[in-house]
Parts: structure tokens; sequence; C-alpha cells
């Protein structure tokens, strides 16, 4: 049996985000001052520092940045799932996500990745083939 966790509690302007995660979409935000995307969702650009920014939908793809198995963790809900790799991915669009690896495969740097979602939550899988540097 799983263990159900709890998502983080949305506020005003997180909503958008996990509602749109939980209907199975990744979204990040883009900046109307110098365009470039960032994740996690801030109201300010981190890079210019404006307040011009707006969600977009992520392609979804990404490439695996580095990870880590993780073999011992005592809060829930990980120590259900024990091993499961922590992961930083280069997102399609630029900016770097933590996240988790999960399905079948081994990780390796440069790997692609696709997004899924587990329980309202952006998790990503190894392509097929897709093999990294």
């Amino acid at each position: 049996m799983t263990a159900r966790h709890s998502l983080p509690e949305p506020d005003a302007f997180t909503r958008t985000y996990w509602e749109a995660a939980a209907e199975g979409r990744l979204l990040i935000r883009r900046c109307g001052a110098c365009d470039r995307a960032h994740h996690y969702p801030r109201e300010f650009c981190p890079h210019c520092w404006s307040e011009d920014v707006t969600w977009e939908p992520a392609s979804g793809r990404a490439t695996l940045y580095t990870w880590s198995v993780v073999h011992r963790n005592d809060l829930p809900p990980f120590t259900e799932r024990l091993p499961y790799v922590a992961a930083v991915v280069d997102l399609a669009e630029g900016p770097r996500m933590m996240t988790e690896i999960v399905g079948p495969g081994e990780p390796s740097a440069g790997a692609q990745l696709r997004v899924g979602f587990r329980q309202g939550i952006p998790v990503f899988r190894l392509l097929p083939g897709a093999a990294g540097r």
C-alpha cells in the first residue's frame, strides 16, 4: 500500500500552479521584461526583478542534470518509496527544477526525460533509448 502524501498548501499565488499539476500540466513563469523563464513559481523575475511575469505551459521535456538515489529517509511519505531517485533536471525552456525520477531505466547525466504526475506532483520518467552523454 502506498502512503498518500499532502500537497503543499496552495495560496492565492500558487493555486494556479497546483491546479494545473492536478490536471497533468506543468506550468512555468516567464518574464515579460527579459523574456527568461523560471521555476519555482515566484511573483517576480529572479533574473531582472521585474514583476511582469506570467504563467505559461512547459513542454514537459527535460534533460537530467544530476541525481542521487536515496536509500534512507525517515519522513513520510518517503519511507514508503525507498529507494527513490531525487534529481535536478533542466527543463527544455531553460529553468532547473528539483524533482523525482520514477519508472524503469538507469539515470545518466544528459538523459532525456518527460514529465508525468503522481498525485498532483510533477515527476519525470526516462525516455526509452534516451541515454545521456
